[in-house]
């Protein structure tokens, strides 16, 4: 049975009454979902997450724990969003290359991961077929044409690094440590590693 305002939901899980969630998704308790939103048949969202306004998960979309999905945000098919994912109020998922109306390319559908604890900022695109890597923050605005190193900060149109951030989200300073937190990193083989405190 779909969830609705119609419906009944389970006690763990929050649909507004406006929402509508397929019968064959699966929604993870304490997950919350706002407004307008519409959770697809075999869509698969975890636990405590929130999904906000006018938010659409697609049939093979899979959404993973503590993710939060801000208002105007779609989640295509082959888009996957590991744990503690943030995405930015109307950032982009695209799933096809080469889109044409008249042309049929479902079965073309490139795959997209986003790493544990990345964020998206708002109005980013996110070319199908590419992932970000873990603890990456994708600026607002920027589109990211190629995959992102974990815990990069990617800027601009191409996207283009612009640096490190901590898994907090602050960018590193030039020693590889974190202003706020003091967590220290190492770079090495162009990828960078926390440094036991």
């Amino acid at each position: 049975m779909a969830y609705n305002g119609a419906m009944t939901t389970p006690p763990e899980v929050f649909v507004h009454p406006t929402a509508t969630v397929d019968d064959g998704a699966q929604i993870g308790r304490g997950t919350k979902v706002w407004h307008y939103c519409h959770v697809m048949k075999g869509a698969r969202v975890g636990e405590r997450c929130i999904l906000g306004q006018n938010v659409f998960v697609g049939a093979r979309a899979v959404v993973g724990n503590g993710v939060k999905i801000q208002n105007n945000v779609s989640v295509y098919d082959a888009v996957t969003l590991e744990d503690e994912v943030f995405c930015g109020p109307s950032m982009v998922f695209t799933n096809v290359m080469v889109p044409r109306a008249f042309i049929e390319r479902k079965n073309e559908y490139g795959e997209t991961r986003v790493g544990r604890g990345a964020t998206l900022g708002a109005n980013c695109t996110i070319l199908c077929g590419h992932s970000v890597g873990a603890y990456a923050l994708v600026g607002a605005g920027a589109v990211v044409t190629r995959d992102v190193p974990p815990h990069a900060l990617m800027l601009g149109l191409p996207a283009r690094q612009a640096g490190w951030v901590c898994r907090c989200g602050i960018t590193l300073d030039a020693d590889y440590a974190c202003p706020a937190c003091g967590q220290r990193y190492r770079l090495e083989g162009g990828a960078l590693h926390e440094v036991s405190r």
